[in-house]
């Protein structure tokens, strides 16, 4: 059976279960990147708090890599999966060359910012408790992760073209790859063994950059063996304005998405630490927990768009309707899952981190309240993939706004407000989160009636 076929006829929740596994997998496996960094930067034997606080200082920028590489590939995903739908196999080829073209362009502008702008992005963070030497670690964190950025970015690039295509164990399977790269010499680079020198932080960057650059190795060699129904050649990397709007269409709502939960980790920064540094740090911390439970909503979301996708373009109604429910209910019970499992490993996770004292007390009472949020707030990512799918970016970008800016940043700055005038309320900064993924789910299922109008309007 082939694999536009696979996309025809599979019933919708066995196909969304089969491309969906392995996407979550490869999204939450993205996410071990900055907690296996962390776990093992947490254990160095001389400055590990310096060492922490810097990469928390760093992960803005590094969400801020992701979000582009993703958000461009989630608009490659989206369009490519809807010419093959169509049949247009000629415009997926171009689709796939101008992503490949974007990719450098892209690549230069990380280069130039980790070369010239980094000290800048990290004083901007740094508040009274910030030593210099942590502000100092932050700096060789980002300039390394930065100068090599072009391993993240192809592989977005190759992960998506085959998620495209229905081959997610493939895209998978280059993910795992550099995961295990990352995994294994990060404590090899830290600390300095098998006769490597203990490079402490910029061990850690080393051996993120080199496991992203596998991945793409391998995520690029699947594509260009595999994904035979994409034509590919260098005449189809010549720039084309009308192809690289249409990806943007699609995939500057979700850029917007991924980089505005950049702006608020960036701006959250900046805000905390006029509490104390161990909230900084404490939030920090807990982020990249729940980018590991969250990224599993981001995995499906990553299933539901090209299956919705494929069947609009094929004019399938029945299944964009099955799509859009089994997306939103399969999502809902891996998110009530996740929440579960923070709640019982609350403390686990803090010994992982190896944090005491107030960081400690702090992490946990964040790990308790916001993890409240994760069912709301993977519905809210279903949705933006639903409405990537049907050509609805402006509804997938009000939904963004609302969760990590318009909804959001008003309650954190009067809770920090209060919190940093009586340490006992800091629980308060904590539930803006919930509070602010219900509120946006509820504007998110109120914009589905405009969307299907649009569509009515539109097969007119």
């Amino acid at each position: 059976m082939g694999t536009t076929n696979k996309m025809a006829s599979v019933p919708v929740p066995k196909l969304m279960l089969g491309m969906g596994t392995p996407m979550i997998l490869s999204m939450m496996l993205q996410a071990v990147y900055n907690i296996v960094d962390s776990a093992f930067v947490s254990n160095m034997p001389d400055g590990a708090d310096d060492a922490m606080n810097a990469l928390t200082l760093a992960f803005p920028l590094q969400m801020l890599m992701v979000a582009i590489g993703i958000g461009t590939g989630v608009g490659l995903n989206a369009l490519t999966a809807r010419l093959l739908g169509q049949g247009d196999r000629e415009r997926a080829g171009r689709a796939a060359g101008n992503a490949f073209f974007l990719s450098g362009i892209i690549y230069l502008a990380f280069l130039l910012f980790g070369l010239f702008l980094t000290p800048v992005y990290v004083a901007s963070q740094a508040g009274e408790g910030t030593t210099a030497r942590a502000a100092k670690m932050a700096v060789e964190y980002l300039q390394i992760c930065t100068v090599l950025s072009f391993g993240i970015i192809l592989f977005s690039m190759a992960e998506k073209l085959l998620q495209a295509t229905g081959r997610s164990l493939l895209s998978t399977a280059a993910q795992i790859a550099g995961a295990v790269t990352n995994i294994v010499l990060d404590p090899i680079m830290i600390y300095g063994l098998l006769g490597c020198p203990a490079m402490g932080v910029r061990g850690a960057a080393w051996a993120t950059v080199i496991g992203q650059i596998v991945s793409a190795a391998v995520g690029l060699a699947l594509h260009f063996t595999k994904n035979k129904e994409i034509p590919a050649g260098l005449r189809y990397l010549r720039p084309d304005g009308a192809v690289i709007r249409d990806i943007y269409t699609i995939g500057l709502p979700a850029i917007i998405a991924q980089a505005l939960m950049s702006l608020m980790t960036y701006g959250l920064n900046i805000l905390l630490v006029r509490i104390s540094v161990p909230m900084q740090t404490a939030y920090g911390l807990y982020y990249k927990i729940q980018q590991f439970i969250l990224f599993a909503a981001f995995g499906l979301r990553d299933a539901i768009t090209p299956i919705i996708a494929f069947a609009y373009g094929a004019g399938a109604q029945a299944r964009v309707r099955d799509g859009m429910k089994y997306g939103l209910l399969f999502t809902g019970i891996i998110m009530a899952a996740g929440l579960g499992a923070v709640e019982v490993f609350a403390v686990p996770f803090a010994g992982m981190f190896g944090v005491s004292g107030e960081t400690q007390t702090l992490f946990l009472s964040a790990m308790h309240v916001i993890s409240l949020s994760f069912i709301f707030a993977g519905l809210n990512v279903a949705f933006q993939g639903i409405y990537q799918a049907l050509g609805g970016g402006m509804e997938s970008l009000v939904i963004s706004l609302a969760r990590q800016l318009v909804v959001l940043f008003p309650l954190v700055v009067l809770s920090v407000h209060i919190a940093a005038n009586d340490a006992r309320m800091t629980w308060l900064v904590w539930l803006a989160f919930p509070i602010t993924e219900a509120v946006t789910l509820v504007i998110a299922a109120l914009l589905l009636p405009r969307r299907r109008r649009v569509m009515a309007q539109a097969s007119v």
